[in-house]
């Protein structure tokens, strides 16, 4: 009986979000947070980039890893969504992985990249108060 629970617990969990995972040998000093595009945006962001990180993959997204708090005054456009903690459900595949040993795509060139291919108006709030 005690079988039967731990693998219903485990199939709910494989659902679950998970963080997308650093490859070895590279490092994350500054923590990862991941922008999720729409897969069929990912190869049009690519060539437009000075530096691509990490990027997975799965059906419908690309997940590009960023420095935590990328989203500090940043709007991030529809359709991007902004994952804390670099959560992403299933298990997306690696497809590039940047040489070097840091896993960042830099945020405010895929921001600006993103806002172009959306049509989106590049909105910073400010994170200064009077």
């Amino acid at each position: 009986m005690d079988t039967l629970v731990r693998l219903g617990r485990s199939t709910r969990l494989s659902h679950s979000p998970r963080p997308l995972p650093v490859p070895a040998g590279m490092i994350a000093p500054l923590g990862c947070d991941a922008v999720a595009i729409p897969a069929r945006l990912g190869p049009l962001l690519t060539p437009r980039l000075p530096r691509v990180g990490c990027v997975y993959s799965d059906d419908a997204h690309w997940w590009w890893l960023v420095p935590s708090d990328s989203d500090h005054a940043l709007d991030w456009p529809g359709p991007a969504h902004y994952a804390r903690g670099a959560l992403a459900p299933g298990a997306p595949r690696l497809i590039h992985r940047p040489e070097g040993g840091l896993p960042y795509t830099p945020p405010i060139p895929l921001y600006l990249v993103l806002c172009r291919l959306t049509g989106a108006t590049p909105t910073w709030s400010s994170p200064i108060s009077a």
